[in-house]
């Protein structure tokens, strides 16, 4: 079989359908790697293949658009958009019930007020008094919103590896303030959730290997992954609204 660069100088001068799918081949593991990451977190009745299916959509556009002039290794430009095709498909089935959204942006918000504030991560004490209810309640609340931070966080992240190479001035300064502002919110996050960001979004292990490496249980990594996601919302929240 040929190696991937024959793959694609074939494909670029044919553009056949053995062709094709043979780089469909090549590159599925791909796609089962991002369904992966973001299956972590999610609800038990959200199906790991339907969210492979749905990336290898993702794939065929990619395999379709992809310019080897551009510079960009395929990996890099096909990943955003298999990603995409998953999180597209994710809401449209809108999963979270309203109830928890309400409870989530009010979470968020109350969060973001009070480590304004503070000037600092506030405590479960604090957070749990700000919020009226007890550290217990507030715990309960977490492990519900742990399936619902998994989305805006790979939405924020793709700031890290934007392929688009036209943006304008203004543009690109809004972006390095993203990019600034969730540096120092991930520098602001207590020790054990800026660890638990680090190993998972940069160094791509997932919950249980971290659980592993940080001697805790897979669910407490959960909490840990769900309250960083919050407080870096709550940081990017004053940002968000200005971009708009």
């Amino acid at each position: 079989m040929m190696d991937v660069n024959q793959l694609w100088n074939q494909y670029q001068k044919t553009k056949t359908a053995e062709t094709r799918e043979m780089l469909i081949e090549h590159y599925i593991p791909l796609v089962k790697l991002v369904a992966g990451r973001l299956a972590i977190g999610m609800p038990h009745h959200v199906d790991k293949e339907d969210l492979i299916s749905n990336g290898f959509f993702g794939l065929l556009e990619s395999l379709e658009r992809f310019d080897p002039a551009r510079g960009i290794k395929f990996e890099t430009y096909a990943v955003a958009r298999i990603r995409g095709s998953i999180l597209d498909s994710i809401r449209a089935q809108d999963w979270v019930p309203s109830s928890l959204r309400q409870k989530a942006r009010q979470y968020e918000s109350t969060l973001a007020d009070l480590e304004n504030r503070l000037g600092r991560s506030a405590t479960d004490q604090e957070i749990a008094e700000a919020n009226d209810t007890t550290v217990t309640e507030l715990h309960h609340l977490l492990n519900k919103l742990n399936a619902s931070t998994i989305i805006p966080l790979e939405e924020f992240a793709k700031t890290e590896t934007s392929s688009n190479q036209s943006l304008n001035l203004s543009e690109n300064i809004e972006e390095k303030e993203v990019k600034d502002t969730l540096a120092k919110a991930i520098d602001r996050l207590p020790d054990k959730e800026r660890l638990v960001v680090t190993l998972y979004y940069y160094e791509g292990l997932t919950l249980k290997e971290i659980s592993v490496i940080m001697k805790l249980s897979e669910a407490r990594i959960s909490q840990l992954h769900t309250k960083a996601v919050f407080r870096m919302r709550g940081a990017l929240s004053r940002i968000k609204s200005s971009l708009i």
